[in-house]
Parts: structure tokens; sequence; C-alpha cells
């Protein structure tokens, strides 16, 4: 303003390019809502109607995309971290034996680009849409001094439910029960630090093409977070599913654990599977140890589950048949709690 006033706007807060990015996106929001919704959007929270359940007991999830999203602002690929956050989730609340019903999302930064903002929202809104959720409400927030310029922030809430008795928590695994690793498709959402890290200090660019990859860097690191909802409920319908584990940040080792009974121990054959190509080549290019790489990344393990031996086999075909390829990788033996890399 000409007589030097203040206002939100050249504090560094633009609510009027915010508001106008939501609008846009307003449709795709609706279009995750089911009949389990009440009203609409613009409520000061969301309403959603629990029908369907004897004893239902509700489970949640909250977690953001880390620093994939930095690169993922570079690329231009703002959709993937939209859905990674409510993948990520779904999957959370899924190993849990509980369908997801809604997400609320958190998107903040310094100053939101609208484009950026729209992109996000939209991956969410498209990623809940396939997972049957409803996009039932969320915040933006831009706080310049509390973020950095180009920093931003994605984080969703999944809200999932399950028949009390359905629960899955890993209390029934035994020894001799088989451990099964589904495919990722690549990181998902971890271990990005130390991606840029091996980025800097190699030199590596996201349009760099790499011949093991089959494409660019772009294309190995940007793949969206895969979702294995169909494949566990397929699996909780046989009534063998004993435990699962989502592998995220922690690697195999920090995330099976978290399921295992006192005295069960996990012993993973770390031949049983094929590592895809992008982590044999941030391992070389960063001189990460093996150790490290397994502590970081999922190394082309996206979920771990725990099901009676003579079942393992059908259990993979199950999950193959659900858009999950799948592998024997382990077994549930006695001893002290904790995860055995061979």
């Amino acid at each position: 303003m000409s007589d030097g006033s203040l206002t939100y706007r050249t504090s560094g807060v633009d609510r009027g390019a915010v508001a106008a990015a939501l609008d846009a996106v307003q449709e795709r929001i609706r279009g995750t809502f089911t009949t389990h919704v009440l009203g609409d959007i613009g409520h000061f929270a969301g309403l959603f109607r629990l029908s369907g359940f004897r004893d239902p007991v509700l489970v949640s999830s909250i977690d953001g995309v880390g620093t994939k999203v930095v690169l993922a602002r570079q690329a231009g690929r703002m959709d993937v971290v939209g859905r990674d956050a409510i993948t990520h989730g779904v999957n959370d609340v899924a190993v849990l034996g509980a369908v997801p019903l809604f997400a609320l999302d958190y998107v903040a930064a310094s100053q939101l680009d609208p484009a950026d903002l729209a992109a996000v929202v939209s991956g969410m809104a498209a990623a809940c849409r396939e997972e049957g959720a409803a996009l039932l409400g969320g915040e933006t927030s831009q706080m310049p001094g509390v973020y950095t310029d180009a920093g931003l922030d994605v984080v969703a809430c999944v809200i999932g439910a399950a028949e009390r008795a359905a629960l899955c928590d890993g209390s029934t695994i035994r020894p001799g029960d088989a451990v099964i690793g589904l495919a990722s498709n690549g990181l998902h959402t971890n271990g990005y630090t130390l991606v840029r890290a091996v980025m800097r200090r190699c030199g590596w660019t996201l349009p760099a093409v790499f011949p093991d990859l089959g494409g660019t860097l772009a294309d190995a690191l940007l793949r969206p977070h895969r979702s294995y909802r169909r494949a566990l409920q397929a699996l909780a319908g046989t009534g063998w599913l004993r435990g699962a584990a989502h592998i995220t940040g922690g690697g195999l080792p920090g995330n099976l654990v978290r399921i295992l009974p006192p005295a069960r121990r996990a012993r993973v054959d770390t031949t049983a599977w094929p590592v895809p190509p992008i982590f044999t080549i941030l391992a070389r290019g960063g001189r990460i140890a093996r150790d490290e790489m397994f502590a970081t990344f999922n190394m082309g393990v996206g979920l771990a589950v725990v099901v009676p031996r003579d079942r393992a086999g059908l259990a993979v075909d199950i999950c193959g048949a659900n858009g999950a390829d799948g592998w024997i990788i382990g077994e549930i033996a006695p001893g002290e709690r904790g995860v055995e890399l061979l």
C-alpha cells in the first residue's frame, strides 16, 4: 500500500492465491466422498458416519513424505508426493487389519505455490479414490520464518476401522512361520536425505540416465509409494495372516521387529529376492555399507507378512493375484526378539 501499511500479503502470506488453488481442486476432493461423508467442504471439521461394524476399532496413522518432496518439486511431479502421503497411511492401517475410511492432509511452506498445492491435493484425491477413502479435510499453512523459502511439508493422517476380533497385531506369530516379502517399486518415501547426499557427492542430476535403471534417475526415485491394501485384505480373508509390517524408515530390521512377540526372532535371507538396481547404484555411489542400506531403505521389500509355513506358497500366489508380487524370504525362530539378516 502507498502509505506503507503492512498487510498479511506483504508480510509473506498470500491467502488469496492459496484459496484460489484450493477452489480449483474442490471437485476432485468431492469426488472422494463416500456415502458415509456428511456435509460438504468448508466446515470447521469433517463429518463421517461410522456404520457396518459390530465392534469397531478406529485405527489411525499420520506421516509425511519427508525430503522426497525436494526432488519431486525439482522434477515438477508434486502429485506423486500427494499420492505417497495417502498410500503410506493406508498401508499403515491395513497391516493392522483395518480398511481406510478417510484422510486429512496438511501442507505447509514458507509460501505455498498454488500450482504445487493443486498438484499435491490432486494426487491425494486420486489415491483416496483408488483406496476407497474420503479426503475429508485438511489444512494449508504458510509460515515464513519457520520453513525455508524452498521448504515444503506434505503430511496426511489416515483413519481406518476394523472389527476388534479381526485386528492383526502379530501376537499369534509362532516359531516355524514363514516370512513373505512383497515387492516395493523403489524407495517409496524413505531415505531421501541420504539419496540427496549421494547425488551431491556424485554430481548426479534427476535427468541423468542410468542404463541399469532403464530410464532417468527421476523416474527411479519418484515412483509413487505402492499400496498393499488389496493383498492384505485378501490374505486376511484366508485366516492365515498372523502379522504384517510396513517396511518404511528403519528398513526390514527396524519394522519387522515391531510385530514380533517376545522370544520370537525373524531370520531373513537377503538373497531370496532381487534387489532393484536403484539400491545398488546408490550404495555404490555413496559407498554405503550393507547394514546402513538395510537400516535406511526397504531394499525391494515394501511389506513383510507372516503366515503359517504350509500356507506360504499359496499366500504368495494370493498376493500376486492382488497386485503384489512376493517371495518367501525367511522364517520365525525361537530366540531373542529381533530380526537377523542372513
